[in-house]
């Protein structure tokens, strides 16, 4: 999985003042959970441009004070009227343990059964994976060529070695459906055909 560098400065002061002061700085104040204990530090909100504000997932190598640490995006708070970033935490990883991470879905190919008219309906585009930080993947790939109208993609079928989807087997991760306006079609075109049977019928009588 790809990864995006932020490099912060310590925070000495964790208060309310100095976290204001920070804000009013362009800054972001931020903890890094999972090692022996919190680090509190601060980067410029310009540095999360990447790791926020995209549909892709990364890591993120956060660098302090000469120090550096793989870490993931645990949580993130907006101001509730500019939007602006108001605090991050990370979560510290480490090779040898295993993580969770949503990580999205990305659909290859084009289904059949939209072709034929049916509805593509994409019930889950991420899913909850579980793995060594190695082994995260950037997508999952989900193979819809194969899919006719009233068919589906469930979770069991995207299944790897490499991690653990942590969802129920066969939950639908993408399906086709038939669609309204073809169901309507095909029954006035039944109706059609048993109308021109009737005229048939009549014109032969006579």
């Amino acid at each position: 999985m790809k990864s995006i560098t932020i490099t912060g400065s310590q925070r000495e002061s964790v208060g309310k003042s100095a976290t204001k002061a920070l804000r009013n700085a362009g800054k972001v104040p931020c903890v890094l959970y999972g090692g022996d204990k919190p680090l509190h530090f601060s980067a410029d909100e310009i540095s999360f441009k990447k790791l926020v504000y995209t549909p892709n997932v990364y890591t993120a190598t956060i660098e302090v004070e000469g120090a550096k640490y793989h870490a993931i995006l645990q949580d993130i708070q907006f101001h509730p009227v500019s939007d602006k970033i108001l605090h991050v935490d990370f979560y510290q990883l480490f090779d040898d343990k295993l993580v969770t991470m949503n990580i999205p879905v990305r659909l290859v190919g084009t289904a059949p059964g939209v072709i034929s008219g049916g509805s593509l309906r994409f019930a889950m585009r991420k899913l909850s994976v579980r793995a060594l930080p190695a082994d995260l993947p950037d997508f999952i790939n989900a193979d819809i060529s194969k899919l006719k109208i009233g068919t589906k993609l469930i979770v069991s079928e995207l299944a790897d070695d490499k991690f653990s989807i942590l969802h129920p087997e066969n939950s639908v991760v993408v399906q086709v459906r038939t669609a309204r306006t073809a169901v309507v079609e095909e029954e006035e075109g039944e109706e059609g055909e048993e109308g021109t049977e009737g005229a048939t019928e009549e014109a032969a009588a006579e």
